[in-house]
């Protein structure tokens, strides 16, 4: 019979999941699999540092909502991999990283490169093994994406040591599975339904808050039928933007922190309750607030606040149990007062907004970059955004209105993401409008991610918020950076660069770079703007969470 090496199973098993796409840098230890996966048409995005390709997978698995897999060699590629890996696991993506192993058999000899790999990536992995027999290699991947995928998302870790990608097996004694793994969907308790329905239709503020819960389980569409049935206002954590549009007439971000502190009974679906949002903890949320929390995984329910009803179940399934038992109770209400007061606060943020995000001053306020941004963006666009003050700048002002098409820091606080995340979302969705908003201290981190934007065909809008240093001026010891060139960087690499130091010049700028990314090249539009101007003394603190400005349907 037929044999077949380690690394022919590995593609077959990879294959098998639905893999079209691995962000990974080549070296020795993986080249032949590297080699097969080409001739399978798998596509190999190669980066120039094993942290942008972990980081790009996670944008992939974001904006597809497939998980996103990413590939390093041994020792310091797998390191290098963690701090993208760890991202993935506060943030609850699904991701598949593989890492090789340069000797199995050499192990506690002090073998080059040796290092306890499996010991260094478990605690920030759902699930992480070695594969130590070839024949098992089908099975561990499929578990992978199964650990990856089932219950609350998250990163997984596969250990593939040289020696076992390299050896021969008996094709015909290999047990495959048939189908890519798809999630059970678990229904909630119906009992609990009602309750939650009970207290929701007795109250007189309440609120719906989500999380990318809602996106993982593809529930947008019931999100909306519930929202729209009870007329109940909505908001999502910066990670959830864009389940249901930005403009929606029960959208409010403006009056964010008074719905939070004034709500009487919320309805929070697929989201933690951690520090983005005051652990639902005053006094941001009222002390006699009633919580009805409903999460896929048990362990998240009553975290950090005890809640009224707590149903364990997938989002969509929940979501359309709600609204069934809805439908008869909140047939024919009148909108609630809340509303109102809601929506007349949220116009008001609006309008004491308008000086700074059409400000002509110079240097330019970040807030009439992120406008200049914001109205160049198609509706459908992927916005990727890091750096402190530029995370914070662009959350109060540009909006987000498909499902997965916002990916910024999460609840890593991690900088250096936003170019590797453009690319692993252009590579999902290629034909849509990815632009990344970086802060100039982030750019520098994987800036030099723009040649693989280039080698590999990802033509990106960069825009660079230029404000000299990390933070703003004032805020810190040691942040002075300097105006640094990045647009002349771009150049360099291959890509179209342009400097911007008016207002009234950036929209033109942006425009040409559109018409470079359109035949094929990367962009950078770098921004000087005001190292005096901080998202946390400019803005009051009621917009810090996504302000969305524009017009809305009546």
């Amino acid at each position: 019979m037929a044999k077949v090496t380690g690394s022919h199973l590995l593609v077959k098993a990879l294959k098998n999941e639905g893999v079209n796409t691995i962000f990974y840098l080549a070296s020795a230890p993986t080249a032949e699999s590297a080699k097969l996966l080409f001739e399978a048409g798998i596509r190999l995005i190669g980066f120039r540092h094993e942290q942008g390709a972990a980081f790009a997978a996670h944008a992939y698995s974001r904006v597809s909502g497939r998980p996103g897999v990413c590939c390093a060699e041994a020792g310091p590629a797998v390191t290098n991999l963690m701090t993208g890996v760890g991202n993935a696991f506060l943030d609850g993506v699904p991701l598949v990283a593989l890492g090789a192993l340069n000797t199995l058999f050499g192990k506690g000899m002090g073998s080059f490169q040796e290092l306890d790999q499996v010991g260094l990536l478990k605690p920030i992995t759902k699930w992480t093994d070695q594969v130590n027999n070839p024949k098992r290699i089908p099975e561990l991947i499929n578990k992978a994406f199964r650990m990856a995928t089932g219950g609350q998302p998250g990163p997984v870790y596969v250990d593939l040591p040289m020696e076992i990608l390299a050896a021969e097996v008996e094709e015909n004694e290999i047990l495959f599975p048939k189908n890519p793994h798809k999630p059970a969907r678990s229904l909630g308790d119906p009992e609990r339904v009602k309750q939650a329905i009970a207290l929701l239709s007795d109250a007189q503020r309440p609120l719906i808050l989500t999380g990318t819960g809602v996106f993982w389980s593809g529930a947008s569409a019931e999100l909306r039928e519930f929202v729209e049935l009870t007329g109940i206002p909505f908001y999502t954590t910066p990670q959830g933007r864009g389940v249901i549009p930005e403009d929606h007439m029960l959208c409010f971000p403006g009056a964010r922190n008074t719905a939070f502190r004034e709500a009487d009974v919320v309805l929070v679906v697929g989201t933690r309750f951690n520090f983005i949002v005051s652990y639902g903890m005053p006094p941001r949320w009222a002390p006699d607030l009633k919580v009805i929390q409903v999460d896929i995984a048990e362990e998240e329910i009553g975290r950090n606040r005890p809640v009224n009803v707590g149903i364990v179940g997938d989002a969509k399934m929940v979501l359309h149990q709600l609204s069934e038992e809805a439908r008869s109770v909140f047939r024919g209400r009148g909108e609630l007062s809340w509303v109102g007061k809601l929506r007349q606060q949220d116009k008001g943020w609006q309008e004491k907004s308008a000086a700074l995000l059409n400000s002509n001053q110079i240097p330019i306020h970040p807030l009439r970059l992120c406008k200049e941004v914001r109205d160049f963006m198609d509706r459908e666009a992927i916005l990727a955004v890091d750096g402190h003050d530029t995370l914070n700048f662009a959350r109060q002002s540009i909006s987000t209105f498909i499902p997965g098409h916002r990916v910024n820091a999460g609840p890593n606080g991690c900088m250096g993401v936003a170019i590797p995340y453009g690319l692993g979302a252009k590579a999902a969705k290629p034909n849509a409008q990815v632009i990344v908003l970086s802060g100039d201290g982030s750019f520098g981190m994987n800036g030099f991610e723009i040649d693989t934007a280039v080698r590999h065909n990802l033509p990106v809008l960069i825009v660079v918020n230029n404000n000299g240093g990390w933070c703003a001026e004032g805020l810190m010891f040691g942040r002075e950076l300097g105006v640094g060139r990045y647009e002349k960087v771009a150049e360099a690499l291959g890509a179209y660069g342009e400097y911007v130091e008016r207002p009234q010049d950036i929209r033109p700028a942006l425009e040409r770079a559109a018409k470079a990314v359109a035949g094929g090249r990367p962009a950078v539009v770098n921004v000087a703007t005001d190292p005096k101007a901080s998202s946390t003394t400019t803005v009051s603190l009621s917009g810090i969470f996504a302000l969305q400005l524009g017009s809305r349907p009546t």
